[in-house]
């Protein structure tokens, strides 16, 4: 008889196909997916870890986002000026410590309230009584106190000096005499402790 297909053997099972021999050094395509698989593995975690080492707070001095580099001492969460903590709204804070001194910058609508409660401007007096404060140099940048990170004031600007060494300086309004910016930002620089 001729040859009419595959082998049969008498239990009925057909005889599989016989395969070719691979090369030497060529991979099963199973091998080269878990190679890539692993190689992809690697790749994430080199990527994890350089993302790790960047991360936004590690170059933060101190390990706080607040402060400003150079500063010497880390200010508590709710940073106080003489017993008085700054506004509940204050925003964009920064800070600057050296040699028992801290310069502090922030945002806030409740400044007069601020500025009362502190004891920089006496109950009931005007924000803008000369015998409490002066005029910043119009129409200028206000210089930030040396150290200090963030925001400039935008001027006009009003300055307070109070007791033991405070001196507060905050924007005015440009468009009425007698009322600060709201939201308007605050320079404060007073002794630690």
């Amino acid at each position: 008889m001729g040859d009419s297909g595959p082998d049969i053997r008498q239990d009925g099972a057909a005889e599989p196909p016989a395969r070719e021999p691979r090369a030497r050094g060529q991979r099963r395509p199973g091998r080269r997916a878990a190679a890539l698989g692993i190689g992809a593995l690697a790749l994430a975690g080199c990527a994890s870890g350089a993302v790790w080492l960047f991360r936004d707070d590690l170059p933060h001095p101190l390990g706080d986002e607040r402060a400003c580099a150079g500063s010497e001492q880390r200010l508590p969460a709710r940073i106080l000026v003489h017993g008085t903590p700054i506004p509940s709204d204050a925003a964009d804070v920064h800070y600057f410590t050296r040699n028992g001194r801290a310069a502090l910058s922030f945002r806030s609508g409740l400044l007069p309230y601020y500025l009362r409660g502190a004891g920089i401007v006496p109950a009931g007096a005007d924000l803008f009584d000369k015998r409490h404060g002066g005029v910043g140099v119009a129409d200028e940048p206000y210089k930030l106190p040396d150290g200090l990170c963030g925001p400039t004031l935008q001027s006009p600007v009003w300055y307070y000096d109070a007791t033991d060494g405070v001196r507060v300086t905050v924007e005015r309004s440009p468009l009425y005499d007698g009322a600060l910016r709201f939201p308007a930002r605050a320079v404060i620089t007073y002794p630690l402790g």
